[in-house]
């Protein structure tokens, strides 16, 4: 309606709105012109009347009944022009409209209805024209999508971007997949996203039972199905217009998410798409602050209040990330999988176990839990490396980074059964782990490896590896050695020229902590 009146060809009728505001917000679907009485029955809902009022009820309660007629006919606005019939707009009139919320313009100068009519008409059949032009592009654009295989956070990606408002798509338990949301608006979205969904997911029902169309503030709710089959659904919040229409651009994602999905058979891919972005977002420290990022992390499964977090590292073997679930769910709890943090030879996983606080993670749990990771045959292979016990969003961080600081040590050989290393075994890891931004400690350990680093690149040599090996066999040489692959006589060789590039005793105990410090620190920096 609000178009309708800034039309050159109505504003020159000296258009006055006596009933407006959010009535003038209802979309014409046509024009209708008439002076019938009787015009109710003869409308579909959406029309625009035009009119004169010429044979209009003269008893102001058959008026009244006249105006309530039209808006349950779906009447979109009355235009009606002043000077053929009525000098002035019955106050009956006006009421009737502002109860019904009906949109009323009264027009002060005589036009010719036939121009208003193809101003409207015009405008009306252009708008068609630029909505499918508009969505035969955004069909032609998620159709590319498929085609190419894009995984599901891209396409909701490309959905925020084409509406211009965030977009979230979740699976049947109101879980959280993927979801384009400013890191600013993620704490007052996701805190208690399954009830704010549900509640969505209610009122939109019942507008579908009314028969009613999204309001400006709704949520815009379309499942992903197909074959009979619902996998989740896709909600898109306010946003502005969209030239194709908001709810056919959603229904396109979710057409191009439905034929993803059949693509990947049993596979979880959204599982593991939505749920790595988390965790590499965490480790690489992409979110505004601790709380959105923990409001995410719930609303994507994982509970993080009253529970014991775990931040676990597994190298040496692949783990997929319902593996990896399945394995917490053992447990009663619940585990995101992250791709193989930065310093950590592949393959590994970056983990964020969550368990009920009253479940033990002691080393026989956390071993049986290593074993239901991978198959029987790949066990051998394992390391599991598990951070300190986190309680909160930033302890859990830190846990994170323990594992990860933890799984850039040397890989042990394969042996029977997964080797396990915990962080409350390693206080030195711990230490490493709380001082890992603070520069001073990073430039002394580069400052004190020095002659070893520049040894090794120039050389290609190994006096780092063989350093560690040391360091961690400190009085028993003949496993040190072993454990550099290296034989005995060529392992002393490497240790003396070692002792001369640093001009120290590695006999020295306080040698030996400040250069295992310093090594250390290097890994944990990913070097």
């Amino acid at each position: 309606m609000r178009e309708v009146i800034s039309l050159d060809a109505v504003a020159q009728g000296v258009p006055e709105v006596l009933v407006g505001d959010e009535a003038l917000d209802r979309r014409v679907r046509w024009l209708h012109v008439s002076d019938n009485a009787g015009v109710a029955r003869l409308l579909d809902g959406g029309e625009l009347l035009l009119s004169t009022g010429s044979s209009w009820p003269e008893d102001p309660a058959d008026l009244r009944r006249f105006i309530g007629e039209l808006d349950d006919a779906g009447l979109a606005g009355l235009i009606l022009e002043l000077g053929t019939h009525y000098r002035y707009v019955p106050a009956v009139i006006v009421d009737a409209a502002r109860e019904r919320g009906l949109a009323l313009i009264i027009l002060h100068r005589e036009l010719k209805f036939i121009t208003i009519t193809e101003a409207v008409h015009g405008r009306i059949i252009t708008g068609q024209s630029d909505a499918l032009r508009s969505r035969d592009e955004v069909r032609e654009r998620f159709t590319a999508l498929v085609l190419r295989g894009s995984p599901a956070d891209f396409i909701v990606h490309q959905m925020a971007q084409t509406l211009g408002a965030p977009v979230i798509l979740e699976n049947r338990g109101h879980e959280i997949v993927a979801a384009e949301v400013p890191l600013a608006l993620e704490e007052e979205l996701f805190t208690e996203w399954e009830l704010r969904s549900r509640s969505a997911h209610r009122r939109a029902e019942q507008r579908r039972e009314r028969g009613a169309a999204p309001g400006p503030e709704d949520w815009l709710i379309v499942p992903v199905e197909a074959r009979g089959v619902r996998w989740g659904t896709l909600i898109a919040l306010p946003g502005p217009d969209h030239p194709a229409g908001r709810t056919a651009v959603l229904e396109q994602g979710a057409i191009a998410l439905a034929v993803g999905r059949l693509a990947d058979g049993e596979s979880d891919e959204w599982g593991r798409i939505g749920r790595r972005r988390l965790i590499d977002g965490l480790l690489a420290g992409r979110f505004a602050g601790a709380g959105g990022a923990a409001a995410r992390l719930e609303a994507a499964g994982l509970p993080l209040r009253g529970a014991h977090l775990y931040g676990i590292v597994v190298s040496g073997v692949a783990v997929p990330a319902e593996r990896a679930d399945a394995a917490a769910r053992a447990l009663r709890g619940r585990a995101l999988a992250g791709s193989a943090p930065d310093g950590v030879p592949a393959p590994a996983t970056a983990l964020l176990l969550s368990v009920p606080a009253a479940t033990a993670f002691d080393d026989a749990a956390a071993l049986a839990f290593a074993a239901a990771l991978a198959e029987p045959a790949d066990v051998d292979r394992m390391t599991l490396s598990v951070g300190r016990l986190a309680e909160g969003l930033d302890p859990a961080l830190a846990s994170l980074h323990d594992a990860v600081d933890l799984a850039r040590g040397r890989r042990r050989r394969p042996g029977k059964g997964p080797h396990l290393r915990r962080a409350e075994n390693r206080p030195l890891v711990q230490l490493v782990t709380a001082l890992r931004d603070d520069h001073r400690v990073i430039e002394h350990g580069e400052r004190m490896l020095a002659p070893l680093i520049v040894h090794d690149l120039t050389r290609t040599g190994d006096l780092l590896d063989v350093l560690e090996a040391m360091l961690a066999h400190p009085g028993n040489r003949t496993a040190a050695a072993s454990a550099s692959h290296l034989s005995r006589s060529v392992f002393y060789q490497r240790i003396a020229l070692i002792e001369e590039l640093l001009g120290v005793d590695l006999d020295d105990g306080e040698t030996q902590t400040a250069l295992h410090l310093a090594l250390l620190v290097r890994r944990s920096a990913g070097r």
